[in-house]
């Protein structure tokens, strides 16, 4: 049951990818679901495995002492220890991987429920091993099948919106932007800059030697303006260019949302190159 979901699960998350910025890197997912269409019959039932030690079966353990302490009903118990896991695992990512809290257990909550509730009816079959599998791959391909149709459904009716930036004036790209490292840029109106640990293009671009930075770190005062756009350059955004002898002309393009705006450039190669974000710290 736990292979079974797992397929249509990473199906959702690449369709919730394409509502988020991508930053115009990548292939927007497409790559991982081809890779997952490919190598799904090695891994799913490792996977599945992992997957039934880490929610299923520790979701059983506790479901049986609030059987008998409670008196049922037993479906009850079960869902409640199956909600009980992914939030025991959600603090553990949240403390340990910076995860969100509510995302992450809901996410848990949603994989361990099905398997812990029908765990009884499995224990009440006679089934061999190339039976549970033969079924277990219709189940699969049924409910990605389904997972497909209902995605792009959701997306042709607009309840999956595509992401679109932000469409900011100069007078809103105007201000301090703060990134990763101390990295900090002040835009003002009359279209000086000042930079302080700012990361800009290299001087050797894309064809830098290996190991070395894709960009260069800077700081220095400059001028910005504006850029639209183009079909070659990508979404609206700034060129940023330093007087100091340090880094090339930078373009920043825009990203975020209206209210918590972000800039954000892609260096070295454009489809696993290095992002880095600024965020709108105010004026």
């Amino acid at each position: 049951m736990n292979a079974v979901q797992l397929p249509a699960a990473g199906l959702l998350w690449w369709v919730w990818t394409t509502s988020q910025d991508q930053y115009e890197s990548g292939y927007g997912g497409a790559w991982g679901i081809f890779c997952l269409l490919v190598f799904s019959p090695l891994l799913l039932p490792l996977l599945g495995l992992l997957v039934s030690a880490v929610l299923t079966l520790p979701a059983i353990l506790l479901a049986r002492p609030l059987l008998r302490w409670s008196g049922g009903p037993e479906w009850a118990c079960r869902t409640l220890a199956a909600v009980a896991t992914a939030i025991g695992w959600a603090l553990v990512a949240t403390v340990t991987l910076h995860r969100p809290f509510v995302t992450t257990s809901s996410v848990l909550t949603a994989f361990g429920l099905l398997p812990a509730l029908g765990i009884t009816y499995v224990r009440t079959r006679s089934w061999s091993a190339w039976g549970v599998w033969w079924r277990s791959a219709l189940a699969c391909a049924a409910l990605f099948v389904l997972t497909i149709g209902g995605a792009l459904a959701a997306s042709a009716t607009g309840l999956i919106p595509q992401y679109q930036p932000p469409e900011l004036t100069p007078a809103q790209l105007s201000g301090v932007w703060r990134g990763e490292g101390g990295a900090e840029l002040r835009l003002r109106r009359d279209g000086r800059a000042e930079a302080h640990g700012l990361p800009t293009e290299s001087a050797d671009g894309y064809w830098a030697s290996p190991g070395d930075d894709a960009y260069k770190t800077c700081a220095g005062t400059g001028t910005w303006k504006p850029d639209p756009g183009t079909d070659d350059t990508g979404r609206p955004g700034i060129l940023l260019h330093l007087t100091t002898d340090c880094g090339l002309e930078t373009r920043w393009s825009i990203s975020g949302t209206e209210d918590a705006p972000q800039l954000y450039a892609v260096f070295g190669d454009p489809d696993a190159g290095t992002l880095r974000t600024l965020e709108r710290a105010g004026d």
